[in-house]
């Protein structure tokens, strides 16, 4: 290739050649590599996640949450509900709740019911009539209405009531009975304190169209 020349000389020319020839690729390689580095650079950090807990398949209002509805998910942290509850097994569902939902407080039966209900008073009613509770679902609205023992009167003491929850596996028992069944509704302040006064004195039973 390059005659006339000691063999040291050719092999750094035949070099020399070589990386003339090579050089733009070289050069796309470095300019390649200095991109994907200033990428890294530039690129936002992975988001933050937190462990919440979400509903293994669609459940049912009502519903008693054992281990196995729940399954643990990473989440966004941003988007997170700020009620996500922490330990909901063996806690009952007040609403239904779809399959990959997080579980949150004011879905489950408890004190987290009155954020669901903002202005609102959360009141337990007991029904006498168990079989009249077993037909009520949250949602329902449904008016109140107290009946005295003696004579048999009836008087609407609360109107357009929200059911909130409703107990699971009531027992049957009789109007009047000393069982029944207790169900959750939203009302306003005045509704309540007339609840609570007719619930002891008079019998209570519900009215509604769904």
């Amino acid at each position: 290739m390059f005659p006339g020349l000691p063999p040291a000389r050719r092999r750094l020319r035949a070099v020399r050649h070589q990386l003339r020839r090579r050089r733009r690729l070289i050069a796309a390689a470095l300019t390649a590599v200095a991109a994907l580095g200033a990428l890294r650079t530039l690129a936002p950090p992975p988001a933050e996640t937190v462990e919440v807990l979400v509903a293994a398949r669609d459940l049912p209002s009502g519903s008693l949450l054992a281990e196995d509805d729940l399954v643990p998910r990473d989440w966004p942290a941003d988007l997170v509900p700020g009620r996500a509850a922490a330990a909901p097994a063996g806690r009952v569902l007040a609403a239904a709740i779809g399959r990959g939902e997080v579980v949150t407080d004011v879905r489950l039966v408890g004190p987290g019911l009155a954020l669901a209900q903002p202005g609102e008073t959360i009141v337990p009613v007991r029904l006498p009539d168990a079989g009249m509770a077993a037909l009520l679902r949250p949602g329902d609205e449904v008016d109140l209405l107290a009946t005295d023992p003696g004579t048999g009167e009836a008087a609407l003491v609360a109107r357009d009531v929200t059911i909130l929850a409703t107990p699971t596996g009531v027992p049957d028992g009789p109007a009047g009975g000393t069982g029944g069944a207790l169900v959750v509704v939203g009302a306003s302040a005045e509704e309540a304190v007339t609840l609570a006064g007719a619930a002891l004195t008079r019998y209570l039973t519900v009215s509604w169209n769904r």
